[in-house]
């Protein structure tokens, strides 16, 4: 499947977490497993002083690793984060923001991540690093399919 038929059908299939962040899917590079994404951060999503809380950035990058992890696989998985660190370096407000998400090391069942979130000229705002465990459908719910 080629990068374009890979993020329109990530966008398709966009959970709904995902789309109360207001992101999508823009493009995947396979040769460096590096998906970006677009988020239109509301003003709703922030608190003092129109600073988008943390919980929302980290959402953001959060959405890139893990759907990095499915346009590498190209596959549909689940993949819930077993551990994420999250440095904030600079404020984000309102607005469109850019994230990426990264695969440094796929195994198995367990792929190690990194992400960042930039404004659109470019700041860099925060990075992460994760670590996902990749379920296959036939191992989601027992056995059962998702």
């Amino acid at each position: 499947m080629d990068s374009n038929a890979i993020i329109a059908q990530l966008n398709e299939l966009a959970p709904p977490a995902l789309k109360t962040l207001r992101g999508k899917a823009v493009s995947f590079d396979s040769e460096s497993r590096t998906l970006v994404m677009e988020f239109v951060a509301a003003d709703r999503f922030t608190h003092s002083g129109g600073i988008v809380q943390g919980g929302f950035v980290t959402g953001m990058i959060d959405a890139a690793m893990a759907n990095a992890v499915y346009a590498t696989l190209q596959e549909l998985v689940v993949a819930p984060t077993l551990e994420i660190k999250v440095s904030f370096l600079e404020i984000a407000r309102a607005g469109k923001l850019v994230a990426s998400g990264r695969v440094v090391r796929m195994g198995k069942s367990i792929a190690f991540m990194d992400g960042e979130l930039r404004s659109t000229d470019g700041q860099l705002l925060a990075t992460a690093t994760s670590t996902v465990r990749v379920m296959h459908p036939k191992t989601v719910n027992h056995g059962q399919p998702a």
